[in-house]
């Protein structure tokens, strides 16, 4: 009795094995130029504060109100899981550009607050599936495909704040708008870049939420405890490290370019961590970022002169390194809901940050900014018992 072969499945539906060069490139630069404009806000907020005559708290505001979307991250990633994480890539980079773009030309406070939520969202809509765009097209090389995907990521928050001031000194804050246009190249882009990957869902049903935490928890918890860990040192180094630099040598110059040489070192740190975690292993990466990332603040709080610049560089490289790792884990244990599970990371991710923001800044008035680093790099190796709850590496 003869038997029928199973037709073939479309191309679009057969999962990647090689790793897709020109795709993953292709959605890393999106990457980039997505927060790019996402990254507007800080370095043209004196200019807006002046235009609109607001106070540092209505200033302050416009950054939460941009960040409150990432609260529902989950829903967002299990809405792209049900519809195509494609199109969710496809717009973002547009649906962001948009509102960043027309900053300049709001007329009051309440229209700034309704473009910063529009865009807060749009952010999401990008973050969410992108990770799970390039896992499908690295193969079994998710490491290194992360890598490229957050090095977008890294360099545009090194360079976007220089873009800006830039175009606003070219065209004015009220004429700088037409910047849009090149999202919508790099959407047009996108789309071809991106077309073999499936239109709809081919899932049966979709996975409830909850579900997919419960088949992610023995991932999601442990990355909880490092998220957390880790948010201490970033928060320390993100939102007070220009000030602790001014505080020590009084020179703004030098309190900028301290930020600047941690977010490259950054760069460098997700190229090369997220790569070879693919040759030795996810936790052994992770143990050696937690490890270097702590001793290295922990000695950089104590130095001066270029031997503190240089332990910046460590510090950078070592502690911005885990998100592509992290990011890898995920989506190599998410196979039915990508979107989603990487959309519970992402919320995790927010809220351990923001959180810890305003603890380490009542740390710093009750004891000094300087102890306050001390206490919290010593905090970072807390992060190291949860790494061992994680799955146990393969190579």
């Amino acid at each position: 009795m003869q038997t029928v072969a199973a037709p073939e499945a479309p191309r679009s539906q057969l999962p990647h094995r090689r790793f897709n060069v020109p795709g993953v490139i292709a959605v890393s630069t999106a990457h980039f130029i997505h927060d790019v404009y996402s990254s507007f806000l800080a370095p043209l907020l004196p200019l807006l504060i002046e235009k609109l005559s607001m106070t540092l708290t209505q200033a302050g505001l416009l950054s939460t109100v941009m960040q409150l979307p990432a609260l529902i991250n989950p829903w967002i990633g299990s809405l792209a899981d049900r519809i195509s994480v494609r199109w969710f890539l496809v717009l973002a980079p547009a649906l962001t550009a948009v509102p960043m773009s027309l900053i300049g030309l709001a007329p009051t406070y309440g229209m700034l607050l309704i473009l910063m939520m529009f865009a807060g969202i749009s952010v999401s809509v990008f973050h969410v599936p992108a990770p799970v765009v390039v896992a499908r097209m690295s193969g079994e090389r998710k490491g290194l495909g992360m890598s490229f995907f957050m090095v977008g990521g890294e360099a545009a928050r090194a360079v976007g704040p220089m873009i800006a001031v830039g175009i606003v000194a070219l065209m004015g804050m009220d004429g700088f708008y037409p910047v849009m246009v090149v999202s919508f190249v790099c959407s047009a882009l996108l789309f071809v870049a991106t077309r073999d990957l499936p239109l709809t869902r081919t899932a049966a049903a979709p996975i409830p939420l909850v579900q997919t935490w419960r088949s992610m928890r023995h991932i999601l918890i442990p990355i909880t405890g490092i998220l957390v860990a880790r948010g201490f040192m970033h928060g320390c180094m993100s939102a007070f490290l220009p000030t602790f630099i001014a505080m020590n040598t009084g020179n703004l110059w030098l309190a900028g370019a301290g930020l600047t040489i941690f977010e490259t070192a950054g760069v460098a740190g997700v190229m090369v961590a997220g790569t070879l975690s693919d040759r030795f292993g996810r936790r052994r990466m992770l143990t050696l970022s937690l490890l270097g990332a702590p001793i290295s603040l922990l000695t950089f709080v104590w130095m001066d002169g270029w031997a503190a610049y240089a332990l910046l560089l460590l510090t950078g490289f070592t502690l911005l390194s885990t998100t592509p790792v992290m990011l890898a884990l995920v989506q190599e244990n998410a196979q039915k809901s990508p979107s989603a599970a990487n959309g519970l990371f992402m919320m995790i991710s927010f809220l351990s940050r923001s959180a810890v923001v305003v603890i380490i800044g009542v740390t710093g008035d009750l004891i000094g900014l300087k102890a306050a680093f001390v206490i919290f790099s010593l905090v970072g190796f807390i992060g190291l018992p949860f790494v061992s709850r994680l799955p146990a590496d393969s190579k």
